[in-house]
Order: structure tokens, then sequence, then C-alpha cells
């Protein structure tokens, strides 16, 4: 579905990727790990469109997508959930998740019923519904975030470190909630710094250090932790 072929990009003269490389097959979920600075945000936002790569072609469904505008992306079926739970704070939780399906305004029926979906989905929203998103805990506004995204109907969301400053019981709670949508046949590229919790999800795992793509297994009873720690610890071989 997703491919992306040797992508450069950076910002400015500021080189950030080295020729990344990898695959998101329909319906699959790809983990993307690496520390800060590794270039993992880097690449989802040259995925969503946000920086446009110098090199290299960002293929989905058959179709070069690497100049395609971000407000062209929703569109096309690619959703960005960006790291730190960004929300509009002086708006309630219910017209945020509604500002995710703007492009689709005037579905108003299909809408509404999406929006009961995802209070399914997310119980705690449906009860602060009326509340001012930027009253909502960390955990509250990942799932704001995460609501958002899908009230665009995509076929595959991006996620940028869901899992970041959150409590222990909330990661599993975040971590519940992608397992559901995988299993409702959405395609998931994740990007974290949380191993065990890649581990738990993925079915593809790529490392990222310094720009490039320095170790890649497929997730699985044989996977050896040992060697996926030291690559994620820069320790391992480009």
């Amino acid at each position: 579905m997703l491919e992306v072929r040797n992508i450069e990009a950076g910002y400015g003269r500021s080189r950030v990727l080295f020729g990344v490389s990898f695959t998101v097959p329909a319906q699959g979920l790809v983990a993307v790990l690496g520390g800060n600075g590794s270039g993992k945000s880097t690449t989802l936002k040259a995925l969503a469109g946000l920086v446009k790569p110098t090199a290299g072609e960002i293929v989905w469904d058959g179709e070069r997508i690497d100049q395609v505008p971000a407000y062209q992306m929703a569109r096309h079926g690619l959703v960005l959930v960006p790291q730190g739970k960004e929300v509009f704070a002086a708006m309630s939780v219910e017209e945020n998740i509604l500002m995710g399906g703007y492009h689709r305004r005037h579905e108003k029926a299909q809408l509404r019923h999406d929006l009961e979906e995802l209070y399914a989905l997310f119980p705690r929203l449906a009860v602060r519904k009326k509340a001012f998103a930027g009253l909502l805990s960390g955990g509250e506004r990942q799932m704001l975030s995460i609501s958002r995204a899908l009230m665009a109907k995509p076929r595959m969301l991006l996620l940028d470190e869901p899992s970041a400053a959150l409590a222990p019981k909330v990661v599993g709670e975040i971590a519940e909630v992608i397992r559901g949508l995988r299993g409702r046949g959405m395609a998931i590229l994740l990007v974290e710094q949380n191993v065990a919790m890649a581990l738990e999800l993925a079915d593809e795992i790529h490392i990222l250090r310094e720009g490039r793509v320095a170790h890649s297994c497929v997730n699985g009873p044989g996977v050896d932790i040992a060697s996926l720690q030291e690559f994620y610890l820069g320790q391992g071989a480009a």
C-alpha cells in the first residue's frame, strides 16, 4: 500500500533523512523506532506532506504522492496524528473531533454516526464532550487527537509517539485502541521510542539512526530482542 523509496529530506540546508526505505502493506502495522534526532518525526512529516523530500519517492497505492500538498493528504486517506497531543484548547472536545471531518462537512448524518462510534471507542471523551479541550489530561488529549484523525476516515494512520509522556495504564489503553483499529483493517505506521509497545503491536520493525534505517526485522516469537536493543541504542552496525 505505502512504499517509501530512498527518501532524503530535511530543513533548509540541514539534511535529516538519508535514503530511508520501507513499506507498509494493506492492513499492516509497521513500527519505526529510534531515539531523539534519529529522523522519526521527519519521516512522518514527509509522508504527511509537511516536509518535501529532496530525493526518493513516496508511493501510495501505485501513485507517487511525495509532491502532494499536506492539505490534500486526508483526501488520499493518509492522516497524521502528530506528537505532542495537540488540540484546539479553546474549543470543546466535540468541536475538536468534528474538525477532523471538515472536508466531509456536507455528510451531516454520517458525521453524527461516526461521532457516536468514536464516543463508543473513547467513552471518556463522551463524558467530556462539552468541556474545553485545553482542560483535558494528557491521556485524554491523546485520545482526542486520535479521534479527530479518525473522523477524517483514513485508510492509514500515521502515529507519532502516541505513548509519549503518558502513564503506563494510559499507554495500555492507547495500545488497545491501536490494536482494535488494526483489527478493523486499518493500516498503521507507528513511530515510537517505546520498544515494548512496538514489540506488542507491530508486524515489522525498522530502527532509524542518524537518518538512516539501521536495522529491519519481522516481529514475532523469534525476534532477537537483544540485537534490537543494540541497534536502538546505537551499538549495532549500520
